[in-house]
């Protein structure tokens, strides 16, 4: 079917109708938050859609009031050190599971959609368990760093990841490395040479899908961290609950606080939204 002919299936008036209302869902809470982010706290508490004043300070104050600065740092490295390893790591995994043929692969594949059926809730306390009993043994300090966080985004991370380069290196045809071989390629120079170059658009959907689990988490990040390795999320979070009972909370600054944190995730989306568009159509960059 036709692009044409799925415009038609509804008047001009209603598809525009729907357009506005979801724009509306989508971008209303988003434009309150940067209304809210420069108006005084007073005109937030009170309800007030348009400031009575732009108050651009919030956005300095934010760095003094919260250790905000060293959470994105944290978060930046967690979460891109996550990104990274979790792509490289589901590319050779994906390209065993789909070119090589040996007994257990579906079992496999099989288990990796299993384990997206685990809420994150029920691993925390083992998980935390099992670094404590890790750092008991090993005579390390594991609870408390960027370690911990890390190795356990992973484990969340590579299921769905490597799923989603089993199903984009199932679109590549195996004649490639068919041709590569037969001009003498190793597995290993096929792999780097040919197939890698071919399979951004996967690589960028599960290295995103990787920032954003590690960028996102507060849960496991406010238990297996420190003052010191606190990732963005957590100082967020204390800072809103930090607000709570006082005489008059920050608004400013915390809504300020909450679009900072939203910058690199937008960012991150800008340059990579055609490799993410074509990814997720597993149809590739034309």
């Amino acid at each position: 079917m036709r692009s044409e002919d799925v415009a038609r299936l509804l008047p001009t008036g209603v598809r525009n109708a729907i357009l506005a209302v979801l724009l509306l869902i989508v971008l209303g809470p988003l434009a309150y938050m940067a209304i809210a982010s420069v108006s005084s706290d007073l005109a937030v508490a009170r309800g007030a859609l348009w400031p009575d004043g732009f108050h651009i300070d919030n956005y300095a104050r934010i760095w003094s009031t919260t250790n905000l600065g060293r959470g994105l740092v944290n978060s930046l490295l967690v979460a891109g050190a996550v990104a990274v390893v979790s792509a490289f790591v589901a590319l050779l995994s994906a390209y065993v599971l789909v070119r090589y043929a040996f007994r257990g692969r579906i079992a496999v594949l099989r288990s990796l959609l299993a384990l997206q059926s685990i809420p994150g809730t029920l691993l925390l306390l083992p998980v935390f368990v099992l670094f404590a009993g890790a750092a008991t043994a090993l005579g390390v300090t594991i609870i408390g760093t960027r370690w911990a966080v890390l190795v356990t985004y992973l484990t969340f991370a590579l299921p769905f990841s490597t799923w989603v380069m089993v199903t984009y290196l199932r679109e590549l045809p195996p004649e490639l490395d068919e041709a590569a071989r037969v001009d003498g390629a190793s597995p290993w120079r096929v792999l780097t040479r040919v197939i890698a170059p071919l399979s951004w658009p996967g690589l960028v959907v599960s290295g995103v899908f990787a920032f954003l689990l590690g960028w996102n988490d507060v849960l496991f990040a406010s238990v297996l961290t420190n003052p010191d390795t606190r990732t963005a999320a957590v100082e967020l979070q204390i800072f809103g609950a930090s607000q709570e009972g006082g005489a008059l909370p920050v608004y400013g600054q915390l809504m300020a606080a909450a679009l900072v944190c939203a910058v690199p995730v937008v960012a991150l989306y800008l340059v990579f939204q055609r490799y993410l568009v074509a990814g997720l159509t597993t149809g590739g960059v034309r």
